[in-house]
């Protein structure tokens, strides 16, 4: 089922390459990049404007490829978006979105270095950790620029002694008040008094993802940094503002604090960020990508990636020993009979709702903590050894180090330890601790009862109602009933704590042969390790000669020496970091990047990936994903896909763009799984019936064992008297974490059962043309593309006047007689040939393309080739065999037909949506297209309102991308033709309304023809 879901996709994706090679189209300066660079196609058909901007960094610099030509493309077109300002009065700015390894560094470098040479010898950069620092020295001195000196915030007293260079600092000293008092207490305010209020000097957010959640996400409120990082830019209008990273758009909401892009504001279709986020969010991922592009085609945008020729993926699934699964089967009964308990504990004490909330909240996020431990723990044995000892270097990523939970066994111990700790074991008592006791005082808040998980929305329904039952019971017995089951409990848990799994860092680098092997790149301050004589201590991280904020650079540079080979890097260490096998390192061997544990976010994972493949290495390396045989494990990759299609989306341009990754099979978190998971939720208590059959491999009752299995992560309510089972609000992050908490063989059952109705839900939603395809590719492959009529139309731009063109194209699919007759010729198979479908009039011709599974690849008259390959079985049961003379005249009347009719008016003489007027494009052999492209987005409010009032306002905007035959590429948004009429009208008037206003502008030059600005000079 899955595979054929998976190949209609591929019928309706066409088949081009997500990437095309780079070559910098207006800039002619510099030399190669040192490593191939790519851009995803639909950026690469859209053209930058013009260079006018001549640069003042020296020739030898150019020259000597200190920054190659890629780089100075981005530094002349952010000098030439600085020299134009937005309708309200602000400097523009510019957005650099190179993936990792493209060296966004030395592109920064040479903006500030280009700036001081035309004398604004001041600028802040800021970024991500203080660590960063030497990076940005290294660069400016890499491009000749030895004399800019950089100066960390955190160690200048008062930044007014500083005169000149620049000002690095971390996002987070932003928020940050200073010490000593005095007139400018808050970094803030130092750092606007040492800009002065005239600024014109560079402002680097580099990383600037880090200042995200500016726009709050339901009831969050916008982060500190975020506000900090916007009122910086709204206090210095005249400051040259640059955005850097690699993801820095993963998710449009994350573009609040780019107001300086002037995508929104006055002068735009957009008054407000919040409608441009509505726009976008509710047209799907069609919409990002013509963002993308209409960035990159008004020249405030550039995002180029390192090739990932030579990089190898390959997704590992570990399988699990009968003894971990005895003792995670174990630790899922045990967390049934918590939630039992927490239940009862809650009915005997009189909680009001709130407090309720909060410690449901905080019972599902350590349980969610609790199995994911786990998840990590059932591969940190089965690191394949192989990799340990051959002549490879391996980098292994981690997302948490656990000290929190070792700082507290150490505290519990007095100092002591006997063992590894276990960090399953804490999270559970510490789900547990606060609890039970709090319910002493009947109200108040609950202590640490913040929840790093989204469900701390949890609310309970059967508690409410029990609690005017108990409440003859005395406080004071309920309090003992609470402790009872507590120390019931964590006597459960004491028995099966020996079989728990100790910390995972810990565990992993005593496994490969203690802290002398491996490069330790974490934030945390100490580890516990096993001594020679087998004892267990904690010993800080820090050595002799080494001061604790320069660890992690050293054990950096002992791992590219070649000292040690093997790296574990957490997310506190993964930012800007490069342990590629760089040219100018000793340890030049490949690197094998291995993910134990996905990062909960894509900009996270995309931050570990690139620290591994970056330019100027010898090798590419390999990533290895380890995910085990569990479901929910999956979850995490899914969560990871997803984030990585809206990054390739909107970072990129393409949402396929990361899609090489292998992941994109994990992805549930979409409408489509909502709705499978309502289904799979519904079916479970006969409330719906199911779209597929349970799994069959599984024993017992399905349908039985699962709602068994739902109602002990409290995904399904039984109510207490009447025993009537009721569904949990569901969301799919929630499902997939929860059933992380099921037995091993039921969360794979239900996986399964899930998977399967996802695959059922995508099938239903393309026959009925309701399926999202992000970009359509046409004539890349046997289709003929040939362009009609392109009409021009002139739109209001904020910096040069912008123009849409609607192009009419046609585009013929299909298969002559003499062409099916040459491809039937050098057919050999026994079972290839003519087919004729059974009672309709239509032939088809069949060729084996793979004898193992019996699949054959079909060839129709009316559309040509097919992507999707047929299994024999199926061609059987719906055609039989025949002579070419007997297909022919079949093949000739439908090749003939298809060029007007569809396919339903070819079989049935009559189609149903052709009788009431409307275009039926089925099994059409030549299709109309009507594309939009050019600089959409100032016009998008106008092509929005036509949309909407023919075809309502959530159709999702369908990109396309052309190849005509004479080699032309346009990439724009597929217009309704019922909607073609009314927008070239409103276009029309627009469009002379634009040429009015230009032709007033070049009267107002010739009689004022000394104020002929730098533009018209060109």
């Amino acid at each position: 089922m899955e595979e054929e879901a998976e190949e209609e996709e591929d019928e309706e994706l066409g088949h081009a390459e997500t990437y095309a090679e780079y070559m910098p189209m207006k800039c002619k300066i510099g030399l190669r990049h040192p490593d191939p660079v790519v851009e995803t196609s639909s950026l690469s058909s859209v053209k930058p404007p013009n260079v006018w901007y001549r640069m003042s960094i020296p020739e030898e610099t150019v020259d000597r490829g200190w920054l190659s030509a890629l780089q100075l493309e981005a530094i002349t077109y952010a000098a030439q978006q600085h020299e134009t300002f937005l309708p309200n009065g602000d400097r523009a700015s510019y957005l650099i979105g190179d993936g990792a390894g493209v060296g966004k560094g030395r592109t920064i470098a040479g903006i500030i270095y280009e700036n001081y040479l035309l004398g604004r010898k001041r600028s802040l950069w800021f970024s991500v950790s203080n660590d960063l620092k030497y990076d940005a020295e290294r660069d400016l001195k890499d491009i000749g620029a030895k004399n800019i000196q950089v100066h960390s915030l955190n160690k200048v007293r008062g930044c007014l002694l500083v005169k000149k260079g620049v000002i690095f600092a971390t996002y987070s000293s932003l928020i940050g008040e200073s010490q000593s008092g005095g007139k400018y207490k808050t970094r803030f305010k130092q750092l606007l008094h040492w800009c002065g209020e005239d600024f014109d000097g560079v402002i680097v957010y580099d990383e600037c993802h880090k200042a995200k959640n500016v726009c709050p996400i339901g009831s969050s409120k916008p982060t500190k940094t975020g506000l900090a990082v916007l009122e910086l830019q709204n206090k210095l209008p005249k400051a040259r503002v640059v955005y850097a990273s690699a993801t820095g758009a993963s998710e449009p909401r994350n573009m609040a604090y780019m107001n300086r892009l002037g995508i929104w504001g006055e002068g735009t279709p957009f008054r407000e960020f919040s409608n441009f986020i509505q726009a976008v969010e509710r047209r799907g991922v069609g919409a990002m990508e013509i963002v993308a592009m209409d960035m990159k085609l008004r020249g405030m945008y550039i995002a180029r990636q390192l090739s990932f020729t030579g990089v190898t993926f390959k997704i590992e699934e570990v399988p699990l020993t009968t003894h971990y699964i005895k003792m995670y089967n174990k630790s899922v009964r045990l967390w049934v009979a918590a939630r039992e308990k927490f239940q009862a504990a809650a009915n005997l004490m009189e909680a009001e709702q709130r407090m309720k909330k909060s410690m449901w909240g905080q019972f599902w996020s350590a349980h969610q903590r609790f199995f994911k431990y786990l998840c990590i723990a059932s591969k940190v044995r089965k690191l394949p050894h192989a990799y340990w000892f051959s002549c490879i270097c391996v980098v292994i990523g981690l997302q948490s180090t656990g000290e929190a939970r070792t700082l507290e066994a150490l505290e519990e111990g007095g100092g002591e330890l006997n063992d590894f700790v276990s960090t399953a074991k804490y999270v559970f008592t510490q789900a547990g601790s606060p609890l039970v006791l709090n319910r002493k005082r009947k109200s108040g808040g609950l202590s640490g009862s913040s929840s790093d998980d989204s469900e701390s929305e949890e609310s309970d329904k059967d508690d409410a109602e029990s609690d005017d039952n108990d409440s003859c019971m005395t406080s004071q017995d309920a309090v003992e009933d609470a402790q009872q089951m507590k120390r019931d409990l964590l006597d459960q848990l004491e028995k099966l704590a020996q079989d728990l799994p100790p910390n995972t860092l810990d565990e992993l680098i005593d496994e490969l042969g203690g802290p002398d092997n491996v490069a330790e790149m974490t934030g945390r301050k100490g580890r516990v390790v096993s001594n020679d004589d087998g004892s267990i201590s904690y010993e800080s991280r820090s050595e002799l000669d080494v001061p604790v904020e320069i660890l992690n650079l050293t054990e950096k540079q002992r791992f590219m020496d070649g000292e040690k080979n093997i790296a574990i890097i957490s997310e506190a260490a993964s930012s800007g970091i490069s342990l590629q096998a760089d040219r100018r390192v000793k340890n030049q061997r490949r690197r094998v990047h291995m993910t134990l544990e996905l990062p909960w976010s894509a900009d996270r994972a995309i931050q570990q990936f690139g620290r591994t493949h970056r330019s100027n290495q010898v090798t590419a390396p390999e990533y290895v994903f380890l995910i085990s045989e569990l479901a929910g494990e999956q979850r995490f990759a899914s969560i990871v896909a997803k984030r990585l299609e809206s990054l390739g989306a909107l970072t990129h341009g393409d949402r396929r763009a990361t899609e090489t990754r292998d992941l994109s099979r994990f992805n549930f978190d979409n409408k489509y799984g909502r709705n499978a998971l309502e289904i799979v939720m519904k079916s479970i208590v006969n409330l719906d019936s199911p779209l597929v059959n349970p799994p069959s491999d599984f024993e017992g009752d399905f349908y039985k064992g699962i709602r068994h299995g739902l109602i002990g992560v409290g995904l399904i309510n039984v109510e207490d008297r009447s025993g009537i089972l009721s569904l949990d609000k569901g969301e799919t992050g929630k499902f997939l974490n929860r059933i992380l908490g099921m037995a091993v063989q039921e969360q794979n059952a239900l996986f399964q059962y899930f998977s399967d109705t996802l695959a059922a839900v995508i099938q239903n939603a393309k026959k009925n043309g309701r399926y999202d395809m992000g970009i359509l590719d046409l004539g890349s492959g046997d289709e003929k593309v040939k362009k009609i009529e392109a009409k021009k139309f002139l739109t209001p731009g904020y910096s040069t006047s912008g123009h849409v063109e609607l192009y009419t194209v046609s585009v013929e699919r299909g298969m002559s007689w003499e062409d099916a007759t040459h491809a039937w010729a050098e057919q050999s198979g026994p079972d290839d040939g003519f087919y004729i479908r059974n009672n309709k009039k239509t032939a088809i011709l069949v060729q084996e393309v793979n004898s193992k599974k019996r699949l054959f690849l079909v060839y129709r008259p009316n559309t040509g080739k097919q992507l999707k390959l047929e299994a024999y079985a199926d061609i059987k049961k719906k055609c039989k065999k025949v002579l070419s003379d007997d297909a022919k005249q079949h093949w000739i009347d439908q090749y003939k037909s298809s060029a007007e009719i569809c396919a339903h008016a070819y079989w049935r003489g009559n189609c149903k949506k052709a009788s009431v007027g409307l275009q039926c494009e089925v099994g059409l052999r030549c299709r109309t297209y009507y594309v939009l492209c050019g600089s959409v987005l100032s016009v998008w409010t106008k092509v929005e309102g036509v949309l909407a009032s023919v075809s309502g306002t959530n159709v999702k905007m369908q990109i396309v991308r052309l190849r005509t035959e004479d080699g032309q590429r346009i990439v724009g948004l597929i217009i309704p033709a019922n909607c073609v009429s009314p927008l070239t009208n409103i276009l029309s008037s627009s469009d002379q309304s634009q040429q009015l206003a230009v032709q007033q502008q070049q009267k107002w030059q010739q009689l004022h023809p000394q104020s002929l600005s730098h533009v018209h000079n060109t």
